[in-house]
This record gives C-alpha cells, sequence and structure tokens, in this order.
C-alpha cells in the first residue's frame, strides 16, 4: 500500500530536524561581522567561535536564580532539574499554567543558536550582554557567549511571545552580570 505525501511530510520533516540537530562537524564557524545592535542577523550568521582555551565551568543551575525562574515564567516553579553540565529546567507544577524555564550552558547553546538561525527564526543581536548577544524573538530564546562560554535561556509559556522580550532580555542581562 502506497502512503500519500501527507503521511510522508510529517516523518520526512522530522527526519530533517534530526540531521540538522546531529550533523553538526563540531568545526570552528567562519567569523562574521554581526548584525548592528536591535537589527535582525543574517539567517546564515554562525556565533562567534569561542577562544581556544577551555572555558571556566558553569553550573546551569546557578546562571539564574529558582525566584528569578519564576517571575520570568510568571508562575510559580517546581525545584530545578540538573542535567549538569550542560542544562537546567524548571517547570510549573502540573497544576498550574504551562511555563517552563531552561538554561543551556557550552556548545549545545551555540548549536540551538545555530539551529533556531537554520529555521529561519527571528534573531536580533543586543547589546551589553557578554561578548555577544542574540535574542531569537520567534521562540523566546536569548543567547550570549561570556569568556569562551555560550549560554542560553529558553522560555515556554502559552502567552503572547512579545510580552517576554524584555523580561528575558533584562534577566540575561543581570545573569551576565553576575557571571
Amino acid at each position: 500500500m502506497m502512503r500519500s505525501h501527507s503521511q510522508l511530510l510529517p516523518a520526512a520533516l522530522l527526519a530533517v530536524l534530526f540531521a540538522l540537530s546531529a550533523c553538526g562537524d563540531g568545526g570552528t564557524p567562519a567569523a562574521q561581522q554581526p548584525a548592528p545592535p536591535g537589527q535582525d542577523a543574517p539567517a546564515d550568521a554562525a556565533p562567534e567561535s569561542a577562544a581556544p582555551s577551555a572555558p571556566a565551568a558553569i553550573d546551569p543551575c546557578t546562571v539564574i536564580t529558582a525566584a528569578e525562574a519564576a517571575k520570568l515564567a510568571g508562575t510559580k516553579l517546581d525545584e530545578p532539574v540538573s542535567s549538569a553540565p550542560v542544562s537546567c529546567r524548571w517547570t510549573a507544577p502540573v497544576t498550574g499554567p504551562t511555563a517552563q524555564v531552561e538554561v543551556y550552558v557550552g556548545d549545545g547553546a551555540a548549536k540551538v543558536l545555530d539551529i533556531e538561525r537554520t529555521l529561519g527564526h527571528k534573531i536580533v543581536q543586543l547589546a551589553g550582554i557578554g561578548d555577544e548577544a542574540w535574542l531569537d524573538t520567534t521562540a523566546c530564546e536569548v543567547f550570549w557567549l561570556q569568556s569562551g562560554q555560550w549560554i542560553a535561556i529558553r522560555l515556554v509559556r502559552l502567552n503572547d511571545a512579545a510580552d517576554n522580550l524584555k523580561p528575558l532580555e533584562d534577566l540575561a542581562r543581570a545573569a551576565a552580570g553576575r557571571l
């Protein structure tokens, strides 16, 4: 029995997304001029490469506080779940509104930024956060490079994404100032 195109399309899209996330060669991307602050970054722009020496380890659950995560999410959150050294996740209780705050540290944070660019998300450069910083206005994520280490904060809420962008930027600025 032949499958219709409508049945094969979701599987093909998943395969492409999986391939995009798994096919990185780990090589150093070519340096490109960043977009001026507040302007869209080119879709094919790659984040600047990290310094050759190994950066100091950052515990992802210490990048932001539980109180900051709850304020960003707009609701009470459960205790963080650590997947150190790469991520930390705070989720809302199952009885409350849907909300989740995630922090990523290291190469995974840079890879997520690369994937979002590949998917055509609207990404703008932010000034004054770390060595370089980017705000994904499509997926409510902020990324910054600091002392050779990529860091990302992702917010998941069921509200208008535009309402979350300024608080997300402010939180990244505060967190970068502490690191």
